[in-house]
């Protein structure tokens, strides 16, 4: 699927970039991603008039490791789709689920697999509860004599 949903383990819920760096090392980081992308949406292409910053992180169950993998340029409605239950909160719910069966060309049953198979990996990594934090990701900001 080009756009997947992401619902994240209990114990990371509170474990993101924004909360852990300033906010001007936050601004750097997220206007990187919008022209590494072309200033379109990194998952289905679109030029939007204002792109979101989504952290994509991996998850080692067994070293109990949340690895920063990535942030990438998304626009709202695929950010809507990744973060499908906050969507729910807002009441974007039905936008949600047909943006992300046009964008993956499927129809209502490629959603809810999709849905079931994001819950059932978020439920199995919640069973581990608090991970340590991977950022290695953001040495690529740091220049060879340790300065940013």
């Amino acid at each position: 699927m080009k756009l997947e949903i992401e619902i994240m383990p209990t114990g990371a819920f509170h474990n993101n970039l924004r909360a852990i760096l300033s906010k001007k090392a936050w601004d750097f980081i997220r206007k990187d991603a919008y022209d590494r992308a072309g200033h379109k949406c990194s998952v289905c292409g679109c030029k939007a008039k204002r792109l979101e910053a989504h952290e994509r992180w991996s998850f080692d169950i067994v070293k109990k490791i949340q690895k920063l993998e990535d942030v990438i340029a998304v626009c709202h409605s695929c950010h809507s789709v990744i973060h499908i239950n906050r969507a729910h909160l807002t009441g974007d719910i039905d936008r949600a689920i047909e943006h992300f069966k046009r964008v993956n060309g499927c129809g209502h049953q490629g959603y809810i697999k999709a849905l079931s198979e994001a819950n059932s990996k978020s439920v199995e990594l919640s069973c581990v509860g608090e991970w340590a934090l991977d950022v290695g990701w953001l040495e690529r900001f740091i220049d060879e004599k340790g300065a940013d």
